[in-house]
């Protein structure tokens, strides 16, 4: 697997990977301006959108219809560290959601690709190659 990064003009940074052109760019604040999602926004983007294909694909596999269902995503900032101290996912079902099947949704959103890596990183090496 393989991506490409290319730097362009301002704080404009993209990646090019599987066809696509991923675009991000930093706030007005950050010197940026503010064309295209930071990359940290990227990346909470990314929790929550694949805890929403987890949530998609169990109701397909059940043919329950995944209309009404709200996914938000709250990040918690921990001031003391300069990070997100945590994140909730919350989900809001309709009432007409299958009760049976409501324990088993939450635990498919929590198996989460990304934040299995989170919780289990990958190693880095950053190098130089001429």
């Amino acid at each position: 697997m393989e991506m490409q990064i290319k730097i362009e003009s301002n704080t404009k940074i993209n990646a090019i990977y599987k066809g696509f052109s991923i675009k991000t760019d930093q706030s007005v604040a950050g010197g940026g301006e503010n064309s295209a999602p930071a990359p940290f926004d990227l990346f909470l983007a990314s929790i929550g959108t694949c805890a929403g294909f987890y949530i998609k694909s169990f109701c397909a596999q059940r043919n329950i219809s995944t209309d009404g269902i709200e996914i938000i995503q709250k990040m918690h900032y921990n001031q003391a560290e300069r990070r997100i101290g945590g994140i909730d996912i919350e989900v809001k079902l309709p009432q007409d959601f299958p009760a049976k099947y409501k324990n088993a949704l939450l635990q498919a959103a929590g198996a989460c690709a990304v934040k299995k890596h989170i919780l289990n990183p990958p190693e880095f090496s950053i190098y130089e190659t001429e």
